[in-house]
């Protein structure tokens, strides 16, 4: 099994943790990473846009000759200024589904990845008695981190709120790690008990 080091608030080792290699040693399959950032990206996509086709358009029923415009079919035609939109965009849904063994490898990738690129710190405990971003600041500072995903369990709520106004970093819990994220910020900074989490789920 592979080992990490555990850090402490102040950017001193503590001790090591043994990980689970079937989530932090798993094969690095790329093409299942990109299915599962495109999902994130275009389930997030509304869909609303919509434009007039010629059929759409309000008029156009008026005489044409002695005008000029005879024998055009219609002044809502393409053609004219006013008319419709040849092909217009009309409302649709961009998400598509990715099953749960793709999802779990995509995110197992994302892991292992950043564990072999020594971008995953692991910190005993993030438990601030209030929101402050001058704590969490301090503390991303102690680990020479810029940008982070923090994760915790659900007990760490004031280590989330604590990342809100930090622009170089964001706090998840770990039942809600998204492939997208892990790999938008550079460092991913996660408690021991999130670690145990995430392994309860994915080994």
């Amino acid at each position: 099994m592979a080992s990490v080091s555990v850090y402490n608030k102040e950017g001193k080792e503590v001790e090591k943790l043994e990980l689970n290699d079937s989530v932090f040693a798993a094969p690095v399959n790329e093409h299942l990473v990109h299915r599962a950032v495109v999902l994130q990206l275009a389930n997030k996509r509304q869909g609303t846009q919509k434009a007039k086709t010629r059929s759409e358009v309000r008029g156009g029923g008026r005489k044409q000759k002695g005008t000029g415009h005879a024998r055009q079919g219609s002044i809502r035609a393409p053609q004219w200024t006013g008319g419709g939109v040849v092909f217009a965009p009309v409302p649709r849904d961009y998400s598509f589904k990715m099953n749960k063994k793709e999802k779990a490898a995509a995110m197992k990738s994302v892991l292992t990845t950043k564990l072999n690129e020594e971008k995953l710190i692991v910190v005993d405990a993030l438990d601030f008695e209030a929101p402050k971003t001058k704590e969490m600041k301090a503390v991303l500072d102690n680990l020479k981190v810029a940008k982070a995903l923090v994760v915790v369990d659900e007990a760490a709520a004031n280590a989330i709120l604590s990342t809100n106004n930090l622009k170089e970093a964001r706090g998840v819990y770990s039942n809600s790690i998204s492939v997208y994220d892990i790999l938008k910020y550079d460092t991913v900074v996660v408690t021991k008990s999130a670690v145990k989490a995430i392994e309860e789920v994915y080994a």
